[in-house]
Formats: C-alpha cells, sequence, structure tokens
C-alpha cells in the first residue's frame, strides 16, 4: 500500500504515486479508491494510464477495474477523469472566493507574529545596543535568526551583511 500523507491528486509529483507506478510490473493491477486520489487534470489521468497500459499494468478504481482496450471503459474513464478535474477547479474557485470575502471583512491577515510589539521594541533595543548577535537574541527570545532581522529591518535599522559581526 503506497500513500502520499498531505497531498492531492493535483501534485503529479507525488512519492508514493510514484512508488506505486515502479512497483508495478506487467500481469498487476494497480489499485485506487478514486480517480481523484490518483490524479486530478485529465491529462495527468490519460498519461498515467497511457504508462500502465504500455507496462501491461491494468487499473481498478474502487471495485470497477479499467479496460483501456474497451472503448465504453475508456468513455467512462475520460468522463471520471473530467469530472475529477471539475471538482478540483471548484474547490479552487470556492477557495479564492472566500479568501476575497474574509479579505474584504479584514479577517485575512495570515500568520500570527512571532513577537508582541513590546517584545519586538525590546529586541530591536538590546540590537541597537550592539551587545548582542543575531543567534544570541533569536535564542533569547526563541525565534529564529531571520525573525531577529526582520524585527530590526522593520525598526529602520540596519541589518549586519553576512560575514559581518553581530550575525
Amino acid at each position: 500500500m503506497y500513500v502520499d500523507h498531505g497531498l492531492t491528486g493535483a501534485n503529479r509529483a507525488r512519492p508514493g504515486l510514484r512508488e506505486a507506478m515502479a512497483a508495478c510490473g506487467a500481469g498487476d493491477t494497480l489499485v485506487v479508491t478514486k480517480l481523484d486520489r490518483l490524479a486530478r487534470s485529465l491529462p495527468d489521468a490519460r498519461d498515467i494510464v497511457a504508462d500502465l497500459t504500455e507496462r501491461g499494468v491494468g487499473l481498478q478504481l474502487g471495485a470497477t477495474v479499467h479496460d483501456p482496450t474497451d472503448p465504453v471503459g475508456r468513455l467512462l474513464f475520460n468522463v471520471l477523469a473530467m469530472v475529477a478535474e471539475f471538482e478540483g477547479d471548484l474547490i479552487r474557485a470556492r477557495t479564492r472566493e472566500g479568501m476575497t470575502v474574509a479579505k474584504a471583512k479584514g479577517r485575512l491577515r495570515g500568520k500570527p507574529p512571532k513577537l508582541k510589539a513590546k517584545q519586538e521594541a525590546h529586541l530591536v533595543a538590546l540590537w541597537l545596543g550592539g551587545e548582542h548577535t543575531g543567534a544570541e537574541l533569536a535564542e533569547l527570545f526563541g525565534v529564529a535568526r531571520s525573525t531577529v532581522y526582520r524585527a530590526v529591518q522593520r525598526a529602520g535599522s540596519p541589518t549586519p551583511q553576512p560575514g559581518a559581526t553581530g550575525a
């Protein structure tokens, strides 16, 4: 069993799919629960099926075995692939619409800042004091060095160049 955790059928470069395809040999059958788990676009679905057919590998979608040599089987596969692609397009459109509405209402602000305003001001003051390096401040405040440098930059202070002291 090959599984891609956290990846959808929209991405063709998936380790689980690659491993499953490599493990299939002539006479084997690749079993997929739903077509949209295999591919979300018609061209990708057709490419995968063409590759499997060329190598003599069968494809089973749920409980149905896909027969690429049967005209009705090809028709049904293409219809299912088009529906999967349409479904993905609808999801993307709804997501964009929801983000637009959230942004208009002021609810789409992105990731919350790691440091509160007072903490950031204290960090910048320590930086300007010149006694601490970026790495020391990062450790002290429990953030990454890049967060330190961004805070300093937002305050209008110069950030160190690579290789300079304070890095």
